[in-house]
């Protein structure tokens, strides 16, 4: 077991509390498949007192005075800053990401923070026309306590998505991040304690996910719930928080098309789509995954992109040479073989990668050409290291494939054409469209889909918006 691994906690109530008369569960290095640690589960216990701290939390954090609240998430920036090169470590042992990548995803965490201490002071009201001695005003409040369930693939980045803006609204929070990454997330929840956040106002918790989502959302004590995962696992929260009628936002799975025209700059949006289709080994929810590509350059678009494929260094993400890591957790590779033989059986050509690599969860970067529309890859999101390519005539038959399925998170296209750009960003069902760019995720844009993909933004003053109430108050 990892020396920063054995101590594993929750925090509930104010204290840290240790494994002792709880369940645990292991938690794995992805590079090589080893137990590194045991991450304690929550009991029932465990969960009714962080619901109590959280409702007492609340009363104390919403009347908190904003310039406080601001402070505290700003310092908790500062000290992840500070501690980037620890939180990465771990979690790329946790997660098998990258070490760049983990850095960043923790700088941009903290980025995160920082602009919501400044939309803090932002929860402007607006003052009705009545007539004279009297007002009528609308005022904008916290939700209330709120139960944030994050994902495994951006583990501190997810959960300081909920964490910012829950706080800067002065929301009190129950985050229940992932098992599988248990020490990151909470070296970066050490640094809202280390700020100066009431110990009360936040709590954290690992547990099995159902019963930990049942048993918080069951409590009236919940007012406001935030999950990003899979459609399965979103759809049965929409089901548990009708019964309370609770405020849900949801981000859910995605199947990212990405138009290619021929009017574009193909070796540098080669150089561009490549590295992102194969950040975080493909288990990104916005992943680019179905290429569609104009004739014309169809197959100098497959040999570059394979050229490409073949050349990235793949290996343990704490190895500064690698460029891509393992798969997150041991059901991966398989699901993702699956998914590639049958794909394969069906008529599709594998111009690289296609197999399990050697020892831990790894995969090889795969490209899969004329893959036809009966392959289940084309219709189920891989979220893995496999990039699914067909090419097309029109732009109508584009905008057909990229609207096909149920999803809508995000979409790409590359084109130099000016009226073309318009005419995609209007007519593509997605909640973002990226047009020659994948920066759709930054700390002042929303973030969230359309269609099964969810509905609900983080990111942004949207995401603030999503944990604060509207009051209007009438005096005659």
């Amino acid at each position: 077991m990892s020396d920063q691994h054995a101590e594993l906690k929750l925090f509930v109530d104010g204290a840290w509390q240790a494994g002792e008369g709880r369940d645990t569960g292991p938690v794995f290095n992805p590079a090589t498949g080893a137990a590194i640690a045991e991450v304690p589960l929550a009991t029932a216990a465990d969960l009714d007192a962080a619901l109590s701290a959280a409702d007492r939390g609340f009363r104390r954090w919403r009347d908190t005075d904003v310039e406080t609240r601001a402070g505290i998430l700003r310092k908790a920036a500062a000290l992840m800053r500070e501690r980037v090169d620890a939180i990465a470590t771990l979690l790329t042992r946790e997660q098998g990401k990258v070490i760049a990548e983990a850095r960043a995803e923790v700088i941009g965490s903290a980025g995160v923070f920082d602009w919501y201490a400044e939309e803090a002071k932002r929860a402007y009201g607006r003052v009705l026309v009545r007539p004279a001695g009297q007002r009528s005003i609308v005022l904008r409040q916290p939700v209330g306590p709120v139960a944030a369930l994050s994902p495994w693939n951006f583990p501190v980045y997810l959960l300081a998505k909920k964490l910012g803006p829950a706080l800067a609204a002065g929301c009190s929070v129950i985050a229940k991040p992932p098992e599988e990454t248990p020490g990151c997330t909470s070296a970066f929840f050490r640094c809202l304690l280390d700020a100066g956040l009431p110990a009360d106002v936040c709590q954290l918790v690992f547990g099995v996910p159902d019963q930990v989502s049942r048993h918080l959302l069951a409590s009236d004590v919940i007012r406001k719930v935030s999950f990003t995962g899979s459609v399965p696992v979103g759809k049965h929260l929409m089901r548990l928080a009708a019964d309370g009628v609770k405020r849900i936002t949801l981000e859910l799975g995605g199947h990212a098309p990405v138009l290619v025209f021929a009017d574009c700059d193909l070796e540098k949006t080669l150089d561009m789509v490549v590295p992102q289709k194969f950040r975080n080994a493909g288990q990104v929810c916005v992943s680019p995954t179905r290429f569609h590509v104009e004739e014309p350059i169809y197959e100098a678009f497959l040999k570059g992109f394979a050229e490409r494929a073949k050349a990235l260094p793949v290996g343990d993400g704490s190895d500064p040479a690698s460029r891509m890591g393992p798969l997150a957790n041991r059901r991966r590779p398989e699901a993702i073989e699956a998914l590639v033989n049958d794909a394969t059986a069906k008529g599709a050509r594998a111009l690289a990668g296609g197999e399990r690599g050697e020892g831990g969860y790894f995969f090889q970067p795969t490209l899969l050409a004329d893959v036809p529309l009966e392959a289940d890859i084309m219709t189920n999101e891989p979220f893995g290291p496999v990039a699914v390519t067909r090419s097309f005539r029109t732009e109508d038959e584009a905008l057909e494939q990229a609207n096909r399925l149920p999803y809508g998170l995000a979409a790409f296209a590359f084109t130099e054409n000016g009226r073309r750009t318009n005419r995609l960003g209007d007519a593509i069902e997605a909640g973002m469209v990226g047009i020659n760019t994948f920066a759709i995720s930054v700390p002042d844009a929303p973030f969230g889909g359309v269609k099964v993909s969810g509905f609900g933004s983080e990111g942004g003053s949207e995401g603030f918006d999503s944990y604060c109430v509207v009051k209007a108050v009438h005096q005659a």
